[in-house]
């Protein structure tokens, strides 16, 4: 870190982070509008999971428009997420040499995918199983409003996405020397509990097999934490002299 940035104040601090959240603000903005193009064709999509449009209702006189914000907005995160990632790690990486930019839209790359894949895991994996599970478990008709059926969804797929971010997040500690990998594997089992807990939050039935199905990949991407944890400490070696 240079002496510049040393010597900020928390006044600075506070612009320098105003600064980036209005970036990644504008840019969030500027995607939610992209996607209203295509958000009548996203919904089309996300209501196969239940059989199509037709099998969803709409009640109130707002809550179709309320649905088309939610699934742009939704969709504003994704294709904004690659800005939104480089915004905050500007602020908590400052001072970057040259050759530590490189590294730096990797890990802005690799977290963009991540966030992707948890969106896509929740939509061909958690939605089927999570819905067949409470639409059948009483042997009763359900009709589903639409406002109810999507907000299900885009919670979960946004949720998802967030999780998917654990190695990220991990990297990130490991940086700032808060966390070692050497300690994560000593602590996987209270590691367990907690991706357990999550399963649990994020998890929108009550049983098990829905729960198992969003443990192992955390599980994976636990691992996978651990070693960029080792990455992220490892110390370079030093050039042997001729």
């Amino acid at each position: 870190m240079s002496k510049q940035l040393q010597r900020m104040t928390i006044w600075e601090h506070l612009e320098e982070l105003r600064g980036r959240l209005l970036k990644a603000g504008l840019a969030l903005a500027a995607a939610t509008i992209v996607s209203l193009f295509f958000a009548q064709q996203i919904i089309q999509l996300l209501a196969q999971t239940i059989g199509g449009l037709d099998k969803l209702q709409s009640i109130e006189v707002t809550e179709n428009i309320s649905v088309y914000m939610r699934v742009a907005l939704l969709s504003g995160v994704l294709l904004a997420m690659p800005v939104i990632l480089y915004q905050l790690l500007r602020f908590v990486l400052p001072g970057l040499k040259p050759n530590e930019k490189h590294g730096l839209y990797l890990v802005i790359i690799f977290g963009s995918l991540l966030f992707a894949a948890g969106v896509a895991f929740a939509y061909f994996v958690m939605l089927p199983a999570s819905v067949r599970f409470l639409t059948e478990l009483l042997a009763v008709e359900t009709n589903l409003r639409i406002s109810n059926y999507i907000n299900f969804v885009t919670k979960l797929m946004f949720w998802m996405g967030m999780a998917f971010q654990m190695p990220l997040i991990i990297f990130a500690l490991a940086k700032f020397n808060l966390v070692s990998a050497k300690t994560l594997v000593k602590r996987w089992r209270e590691g367990l509990v907690i991706i357990s807990i999550l399963a649990a939050v994020i998890t929108p039935t009550v049983d098990p097999v829905n729960m198992a199905l969003l443990m192992l990949p955390l599980v994976v991407l636990y691992w996978l934490s651990v070693l960029l944890a080792f990455m992220a400490q490892r110390k370079p070696q030093k050039k042997r002299k001729n």
